[in-house]
């Protein structure tokens, strides 16, 4: 007796769980000891407090309402899904399915639950990143609060505007992996959260030291490792898209470290390359390619890297000096330069470098040999050689 579905592909489902392990293990623990080792030590388990309980109020408001709001069917024309709980039998064990992209990519090879978790450490993330920028001044409490609104009426309705088929997608809009939905929107809420809560107590901006270096390497070095299922698990199946996913995000992550460290070393005020420059090096590599990696070739992941690198590295450098509202703000670890603006420019930069033989492009109610905004030739006979991105 068959132990699975005919429609269910053991490989695809086990790469899909694997994938949102990973991407899990960025959360819990990778930024949870990354931040507690980057803030004072009076701030060390409160932020990583603060970490943990997000990963847990997400998950309850994702699968009681919000995973259905932003990959399910339309509620408010094709802004936002309508809400509705996956814990039933059916949710939990039925076909994976997003409705408004039924017949324009294949069929999906895993459960609804599989979609649904690894769709969750997507949305845990996101305002986990941005959590740096508050850290020190914001109330266990009011987080706590804000997180669960935060997921539905921001995150869910980005999810299902570029991911579950509604407007931006309509238009063509590419983003692979979330440079906009995650990264773009994480450095702006958290620029902006930081404006309204105000700043950190001079003294505590005089002295803002790390309290644990080590700490720091190996949030960093898990963050980078769990991209692998960040990146490599968005096509959906577990193919060659999935390896070129991988390989590119790694190459550009890289390339984007090593710019920041010679430009440090180069450019800096002290002339020198610095661990925490390298992490943030590193982070603008994991984030502009997170929008095009499965769009563009190596080469394109090599750009990506040395401009987002570059563009940040000047940002911080000189934004918060001269240019308002930077100068106003206090975003205590930089997420607005490293995850917004990286987010940005990486996202752009698909509309460049997107190479047509790399994967199938499909844009919302178009015709999928012609679709998209970085339109390939490909047609229906491609797709199980080249499954599509969402």
């Amino acid at each position: 007796m068959n132990p699975y579905p005919s429609w269910l592909s053991p490989g695809d489902n086990a790469w899909q769980l694997t994938a949102a392990t990973l991407v899990g293990l960025m959360s819990i623990p990778a930024l949870a000891v990354l931040y507690g080792g980057l803030v004072q030590r009076k701030w060390a388990m409160n932020t990583v407090l603060m970490v943990f309980a997000t990963f847990c109020l997400t998950l309850i408001a994702w699968v009681l309402w919000a995973f259905k709001m932003g990959f399910g069917t339309p509620w408010i024309h094709t802004f936002v899904g309508h809400p509705g709980s996956i814990l039933g039998p059916n949710g939990e064990t039925g076909r994976a399915v997003i409705p408004l992209l039924v017949g324009l990519m294949p069929k999906f090879r895993f459960s609804e639950s599989s979609l649904a978790y690894f769709q969750f450490v997507f949305a845990a993330i996101t305002p986990i990143l941005f959590i740096g920028s508050v850290i020190g001044r914001i109330k266990f409490n009011v987080w706590m609060i804000f997180v669960p609104l935060w997921i539905t009426f921001a995150y869910a309705v980005n999810a299902f505007l570029l991911w579950g088929g509604g407007y931006w997608a309509g238009k063509g809009a590419l983003d692979f992996s979330g440079g906009y939905v995650i990264h773009l929107a994480a450095g702006v809420s958290g620029f902006v959260a930081a404006a309204v809560v105000g700043p950190r107590l001079k003294r505590d901006r005089d002295r803002a030291i790390p309290n644990n270096l080590l700490f720091v390497a190996v949030g960093a070095g898990l963050l980078w490792l769990g991209w692998n299922g960040f990146n490599g698990g968005d096509p959906y199946f577990a193919g060659a898209d999935a390896a070129s996913a991988v390989v590119n995000t790694n190459l550009a992550t890289a390339v984007a470290m090593m710019v920041w460290i010679v430009m440090d070393m180069s450019l800096g005020k002290e002339k020198k390359a610095t661990f925490l420059g390298g992490v943030n090096g590193m982070i603008c590599g994991l984030v502009g390619i997170t929008p095009a990696a499965g769009y563009v070739n190596g080469y394109g992941a090599i750009v990506i890297g040395v401009v987002c690198s570059a563009v940040v590295w000047f940002a911080w450098t000189y934004l918060p000096r001269y240019v308002w509202p930077f100068n106003k703000v206090d975003d205590a670890l930089g997420v607005v330069y490293t995850h917004g603006i990286a987010g940005l420019f990486g996202g752009l930069l698909v509309g460049l470098l997107a190479d047509p033989k790399m994967i199938v492009y499909l844009g919302i109610g178009k015709n999928p040999s012609s679709a998209g905004a970085a339109c390939s030739t490909a047609t229906r006979s491609s797709w199980p050689s080249r499954p599509a991105r969402r």
